[in-house]
């Protein structure tokens, strides 16, 4: 594939006239007051929309106009995330509950809920023979890639694919949500089987089950699990099921809707953004970190071991040479991301459980001297915090789930937030999203094709 010396040699022309003429003076930016990355020049997101479905703080305004970095809040359709996890310690179908709250406003009833996780339960079931034609003649090595597919797919196995109806759109993304964790489990299971030649184990979901039960007997040769491990990946599925309308796969969610496109278009291109290391991925790129850290240093409880290693990084000199801590810092939190610290308490109580007591006091130590590096070396002028990621991928560890799964489990749960930003986006019936980028290059005259020499 791509061998041919014609086609290498176009490649690389192409690359060097990049790296000529395709880079953008610095300074127009500048110039121009380009909002870059849609960013104010304090930091703070440019306004392009309006939303009731969830709130994210990490600033207070002063009456003078100044923000004040606070502890961070999130709230889902008005009610604190940290309310909601405190209601559901020691449920297995918070999850369900969030999914309810986020698509209907309220949270449910008893009868309600038992109502919903029937219906969920009743739509986890993939098509007929659709694991087999579907994911297992194709197999990928990235999930997130196995979920684009299967949902663009599903389109063809849905009667009116094209309604864009409140209605028709509420049950693609309940049936959407119903299946991710099933899709992605088969993938896994024919990732392994096709690349790493291991038995192929395939379970059926059990309605009667919640989305956290089902992913870990999917996952389980066994099909166990405990009390615990099931209601810790649900608290992971809570907390990651939406956070505003401003992240780049919910505000991709919101741009491809309003375009008035299919439910599976718009929900394939969400996933593409969430697949980048900058987003989704990044739960990834700190355990990738921190398994360079511990091939590194010879003593986890040495501050100064730690201290040097985490300044390489900084510095460029180490891991992927980024200049990132990665788990570190976020857009809108400085003192505190409610996200980090909920899992944070979580990851503790799992760790005792399952024997991880030393690598917990690692990850706080790294915590805690990032704080110190990052806030010092780079002159900040608000407080840096972990972020969800920080926490996530260490919990997910402790809970047997492969890293192939970190991102994809990410959309599992983060379906619900962009389900509920599609059907307001539709609601509100917005025009098309489209921004503007300013022409900085110069015009140029036609020339025949025998006079051209680039």
């Amino acid at each position: 594939m791509y061998s041919s010396s014609e086609f290498n040699d176009l490649v690389d022309k192409y690359v060097e006239f990049c790296a000529d003429s395709g880079q953008i003076d610095q300074r127009l930016y500048s110039k121009f007051d380009v909002k870059r990355g849609l960013r104010e020049a304090n930091g703070k997101g440019v306004l392009t929309g309006l939303t009731e479905i969830s709130d994210v703080n990490g600033f207070e305004t002063k009456s003078d106009g100044s923000r004040v970095p606070i502890p961070g809040q999130l709230f889902f359709q008005g009610y604190n995330v940290e309310d909601l996890v405190k209601g559901f310690h020691g449920s297995k179908h918070g999850f369900e509950e969030t999914v309810f709250l986020l698509l209907f406003g309220e949270l449910p009833t008893n009868d309600e809920l038992n109502e919903f996780m029937k219906v969920i339960g009743d739509l986890r079931a993939l098509p007929d023979n659709f694991n087999r034609d579907v994911i297992m003649k194709a197999p990928s090595k990235n999930i997130m890639n196995v979920l684009e597919r299967c949902v663009l797919t599903l389109y063809s196995y849905d009667n009116d694919p094209d309604d864009i109806s409140v209605r028709h759109v509420l049950k693609q993304s309940l049936s959407l949500i119903a299946r991710f964790p099933v899709i992605a489990a088969y993938g896994y299971q024919s990732y392994r089987h096709r690349f790493l030649d291991s038995s192929l184990i395939v379970h059926r979901p059990k309605a009667e089950l919640s989305t956290a039960e089902n992913i870990l007997r999917l996952l389980r040769s066994d099909a166990k699990y405990t009390e615990l491990e099931a209601q810790v990946l649900d608290i992971c599925l809570v907390i990651h099921a939406e956070h505003g309308g401003g992240n780049n796969s919910t505000f991709t969610t919101h741009v491809i809707s309003s375009t008035g496109t299919d439910t599976y278009s718009t929900v394939a291109a969400s996933l593409g953004s969430l697949k980048g290391p900058r987003h989704g991925g990044a739960n990834l790129k700190v355990q990738q970190m921190f398994a360079d850290l511990k091939s590194n240093i010879s003593d986890w409880e040495s501050d100064k071991q730690i201290r040097k290693y985490l300044q390489g990084l900084l510095d460029r000199k180490g891991f992927d040479h980024s200049g990132l801590i990665y788990g570190m810092g976020h857009a809108v939190y400085s003192v505190s991301d409610p996200r980090a610290i909920i899992l944070k308490e979580y990851a503790r109580r799992l760790s005792i459980e399952e024997g991880y007591e030393k690598e917990f006091a690692l990850y706080e130590r790294v915590e805690n001297i990032a704080k110190e590096l990052l806030s010092a070396g780079r002159d900040l002028k608000k407080p840096v915090c972990a972020n969800v990621d920080f926490y996530s991928g260490f919990v997910y560890t402790m809970l047997k789930i492969p890293m192939e799964l970190f991102t994809p489990l990410f959309a599992i749960s983060r379906i619900a937030g962009w389900s509920a930003h599609r059907i307001e986006e539709l609601v509100n019936n917005g025009k098309i999203i489209r921004p503007a980028y300013k022409y900085v290059g110069s015009h140029k005259e036609y020339l025949p094709i025998e006079e051209r020499n680039w």
